[in-house]
């Protein structure tokens, strides 16, 4: 199996990928996903989910699961 990951909004254009799969192999929590995903650190202002349910950088992700990233929001 793999880890789905899935990215939005202004995210998904500044990283040029709507969604991609990745082996759970070095991967324990979101922002593993993201460093993966990036080579960076997650940044406090990106938001993440695991399987829909909201989550933050240290939350546990599996083979299997599906981890989304969003840009803050903003409103006006």
């Amino acid at each position: 199996m793999a880890i789905r990951v899935r990215v939005f909004a202004s995210l998904k254009e500044r990283l040029g990928i709507e969604q991609t799969e990745m082996t759970p192999e070095g991967i324990g929590c979101v922002a593993d996903v993201w460093r993966r995903l990036t080579g960076d650190d997650l940044p406090a202002q990106v938001l993440a989910a695991v399987n829909m349910n909201h989550a933050g950088p240290d939350a546990p992700v599996r083979d299997g699961d599906e981890v989304a990233f969003f840009p803050p929001v903003t409103g006006g």
